[in-house]
């Protein structure tokens, strides 16, 4: 084989190399292009949703779910079944299913079929504002706590008083100081619960804290209160939706525990822990007036819980795809 060689000009010293303009095109600048340099499409959200969705049993439940809350919500529209109006005649009470009762009726003649989506649209508006109140209270104690070292001595000292006593005499106890109602309920739960996602806030939070904007937010001396609802809490929301999941079902099993110990909400209020409290008393007779509701908060409960695990495994970047 020949032996080729570069032939180039020799090179003389002192000598400038004068280029052609003609090699060079100028470089027009773009601000959409500066912008886009060094990004992909990735999409934080996008990516989660898509990794969310992938399971069909999410999309399943997911739809099952709506397809419950709007039926509830539009129950009173759609009939004009009364949940509390009580039948005089004996013939009418502890009916059986059929067509004019499609859950039977109970010891005094109230349609159930009525009292049960009554019942599943209060304890779903009592879990979500439960949930909404606890989780917001905690997500900015947590914040205010992750990034103010000095708060650690209070705070701890109030998490183990909180969390060394079971959490069901404070319940009990609240329940009795104030009147039955609502109200009464959502603070009973609130109060036991906000420290817990507080501390479970702040340990995410202190990791957030030591990130490198945040350090160099600080140095040019920030707002520590801007720092926080523009650094941290987004960075957070993922986690947020997740908690906030996971305490609706919690919200609702305690409600039901307090109807079971007859501490709950008033007996007359249609609520699914008080159905599945006045199902027990005639559960050996007539088992459809506690199953029928009890069937209803275990898809409720199951449901939650499934779609707040799912979501928390779909919001890790590392699962994305």
């Amino acid at each position: 084989m020949d032996n080729y060689s570069l032939q180039s000009p020799p090179f003389e010293p002192g000598k400038d190399a004068v280029l052609p303009q003609e090699l060079f095109t100028r470089a027009e600048f773009s601000e959409q292009a500066g912008e886009d340099t060094g990004f992909t499409n990735y999409s934080y959200w996008r990516s989660t949703l898509n990794t969310f969705f992938k399971s069909h049993l999410v999309k399943v439940i997911v739809v099952l779910v709506a397809l419950l809350v709007l039926f509830t919500l539009l129950f009173p529209v759609l009939t004009d079944k009364d949940p509390y109006q009580v039948a005089l005649s004996a013939r009418k009470w502890n009916l059986p299913p059929s067509a004019a009762h499609p859950f039977g009726t109970d010891g005094v003649g109230r349609d159930i079929w009525a009292r049960v989506w009554h019942g599943t649209r209060t304890s779903l508006i009592l879990a979500v504002a439960v949930a909404v109140v606890e989780v917001g209270i905690g997500v900015i104690i947590g914040a205010v706590w992750g990034f103010y070292r000095k708060l650690d001595t209070l705070m701890f000292a109030i998490y183990n008083t909180l969390t060394n006593v079971p959490s069901t005499i404070y319940l009990v106890l609240i329940a009795y100081i104030m009147k039955p109602s609502v109200f009464t309920i959502m603070i009973a739960l609130v109060a036991t619960g906000w420290i817990s996602e507080a501390r479970w806030f702040r340990s995410r939070i202190l990791a957030l804290r030591e990130a490198d904007y945040n350090i160099a937010s600080i140095c040019l001396m920030t707002p520590i209160r801007r720092i926080i609802s523009r650094n941290v809490v987004p960075h957070l929301m993922s986690l947020v939706i997740m908690s906030a999941a996971l305490t609706i079902p919690a919200s609702i099993g305690s409600e039901v525990f307090l109807s079971y110990i007859g501490v709950g909400l008033p007996p007359d209020l249609c609520t699914l822990g008080n159905l599945v409290n006045q199902g027990r008393s005639a559960f050996l007779v007539y088992p459809y007036q506690m199953i029928i509701p009890t069937l209803i908060l275990c898809f409720i409960t199951i449901s939650f819980y499934v779609i707040g695990n799912k979501f928390a495994d779909a919001s890790d970047p590392r699962n994305h795809i």
